[in-house]
């Protein structure tokens, strides 16, 4: 008995210790976000319907479900194979079944009437039936001009999860390693601009230990789940670990859905560099390929 008292006595400063963890800091005084981060997961952003209200599986449903899919995606014809595939792909998100966490049913929102229209105006807009008459008909990701893995928000896709952030006592800056993109946040107070961007405006606040990130006046030609003009897109990156940064966002675009949608998950710290994302060197030839192809089979 003494030694077990004598025992749980020396890992009590070891169990305070981990509960009262903080976050470091920066020169001046912020909590420090910097650091490559790899945001890879199996967890989809909606929950798949034969889980119907089941938020987390159990161990031995979570083994199963990320066996048949890593069995799945190794027989899947994809341009970029299993080989590219970042390792975090093969496992859930502490057996989670969704990204989304609001609604409740981790699927997103039911979409308006105007966006409906919206989606229909596009695709009757598409040239022949969907054959590209010039590069402006491809996909943005197809022109390497953004990808939506890159965010904002960020979005786990099969490669390239990796951020890096990096920040000074003026702005923070959101690099992704795919297509390269980067944000550059302000922290000034200052009013949204009216420019409309790629990636939106951004301007950020601290919240405690939790960096905020508000962004509004997205580009119409963003291909972000066929949002709209007024898209409000709020992130939160909190850093609850040495090697974790909780990542929050919420979608607010009620032109698309019918309510507001949450998403999170982590960010985990890795000591792999950020890698040049090549994108035009590899899709010029596809480019090419796709508008001869289109061109003969132009109606006679």
């Amino acid at each position: 008995m003494r030694g077990r008292l004598l025992f749980a006595f020396l890992a009590l400063p070891i169990a305070l210790g981990a509960a009262a963890w903080t976050p470091p800091r920066t020169p001046w005084g912020d909590p420090d976000l910097q650091g490559i981060w790899n945001y890879a997961t199996m967890t989809p952003l909606e929950r798949p319907r034969e889980f119907a209200s089941k938020h987390i599986l159990s161990a031995e449903e979570a083994a199963a479900y990320e066996q048949q899919t890593v069995a799945r995606q190794a027989a899947a014809n994809n341009t970029a194979g299993p080989d590219w595939w970042d390792a975090g792909t093969r496992r859930l998100v502490d057996r989670r079944t969704s990204l989304i966490v609001d609604p409740d049913t981790g699927r997103l929102p039911p979409t308006t009437d105007e966006a409906k229209a919206r989606a229909a105006a596009r695709a009757a807009a598409r040239p022949r039936g969907g054959l590209a008459d010039g590069p402006e008909d491809l996909g943005l990701n197809v022109r390497c001009l953004t990808w939506s893995v890159a965010g904002p928000p960020l979005q786990p896709g099969v490669y390239n999860n990796n951020v890096q952030i990096v920040q000074t006592r003026a702005a923070v800056a959101i690099v992704s390693e795919m297509i390269h993109d980067a944000r550059i946040v302000p922290l000034d107070g200052g009013a949204h601009g009216t420019l409309r961007r790629w990636m939106g405006d951004a301007r950020g606040h601290w919240e405690g230990a939790t960096l905020v990130v508000d962004s509004i006046n997205f580009s119409e030609k963003i291909e972000f789940r066929g949002a709209g003009e007024r898209l409000h897109l709020i992130e939160r990156f909190t850093r609850t670990a040495a090697g974790t940064i909780d990542y929050r966002y919420t979608v607010d675009d009620p032109g698309t859905w019918t309510q507001p949608w949450t998403a999170e998950f982590p960010l985990t710290r890795t000591d792999q560099p950020i890698y040049e994302y090549a994108c035009h060197e590899g899709n010029a030839r596809s480019v090419e390929g796709i508008l001869r192809a289109s061109a003969v089979q132009r109606p006679r």
